[in-house]
């Protein structure tokens, strides 16, 4: 299947960087290569465009949509998390910019055999690195109730989180519960029929917990952000798109703390801690999709953009 994916806030995202053609820069989710061919356009012969993707359907993907640009670009297979370890594997030990829109792909969504989407039927498995041992089969048939339980309420913010953890671990003492529509028969089951009337499809938060919870995508972004903000060249920028809050909320936080001088509590006469500002802040509030790109792409619409700049 082909690689699609409509790249969002794409024109916000470039203008932000503030690209310098030889500048360094990384992507730390490739995805369809949308974000990375428009960095690399902008790159002149000494400028280098670093793409990181755990996906190997992204990675084959932009050798071809990328080869153009021949050596400016490296393509590594690898989660962001590990992206000062990796860029300095390959002797990198500067960085202008970062980029990294996070969350699932509309290719992983797109490709039902995948089990991320729960309007398609397939086998159990959301796993955006297919080398990964634990998938969404193990998260749903293995783990306790109340450990289920904390994934649907803490990274799906769902109501009946602790009712679909009880409903779950009861269908699968007869059997395992094996694929995407078998899972959601189960959350159905769990949700009252008043409470599904009107509102968003009943599996949709159980999904993205689950999600979450098999590929860590909330434990490595504050990871990311710091090894990127030391590798940052001053004037640097630092762009991420978030979809949901539990992102947004990390996000938003971590730039918030980069920012801060001080952190000692208010009483102490004088600073004791040390800590000095690393970035400004360049957006005060995110940018958001215009109404024009959500109706051309409406998996746009909670799309946020914050931006940072190294000091």
């Amino acid at each position: 299947m082909e690689f699609n994916h409509v790249s969002v806030l794409l024109h916000e995202c470039i203008d932000n960087l503030n690209i310098k053609p030889n500048g360094v820069y990384v992507d730390c989710t490739m995805g369809g290569a949308g974000h990375s061919k428009e960095i690399a356009k902008k790159l002149g012969k000494d400028g280098k465009l670093i793409c990181f993707d755990q996906d190997i359907n992204a990675i084959n993907t932009a050798k071809e949509r990328l080869t153009e640009f021949g050596d400016r670009v490296i393509l590594i297979r690898d989660n962001f998390e590990n992206i000062k370890e990796q860029l300095l594997a390959h002797d990198i030990k500067a960085i202008d910019g970062v980029l990294a829109d996070l969350g699932v792909s509309s290719h992983q969504l797109d490709e039902s055999y995948r089990g991320f989407s729960y309007m398609n039927d397939a086998k159990l498995d959301m796993r955006m690195d297919n080398r990964n041992s634990i998938s969404a089969w193990d998260v749903v048939n293995n783990y306790p109730e109340e450990e289920l339980y904390r994934i649907i309420k803490e990274y799906g913010e769902d109501n009946w989180s602790k009712r679909i953890a009880e409903f779950i671990v009861k269908e699968r003492i007869d059997k395992t519960i094996d694929t995407t529509f078998e899972l959601v028969e189960v959350i159905k089951k769990a949700i009252p029929k008043k409470a599904r009337i009107n509102g968003p499809h009943p599996a949709k938060r159980t999904f993205q917990a689950i999600r979450i919870e098999v590929n860590n995508e909330l434990g490595v972004i504050k990871k990311m952000i710091d090894d990127s903000i030391s590798m940052m060249n001053k004037e640097g920028r630092i762009c991420i798109i978030t979809f949901h809050s539990l992102e947004d909320r990390i996000v938003k936080n971590e730039y918030k703390y980069l920012s801060l001088d001080c952190i000692c509590p208010p009483e102490l006469p004088f600073c004791q801690c040390g800590k000095k500002s690393q970035v400004k802040i360049i957006t005060r509030k995110p940018i958001i999709p215009s109404q024009i790109e959500i109706e051309a792409n409406p998996r746009s619409r909670s799309a946020k953009l914050r931006v940072a700049e190294k000091k």
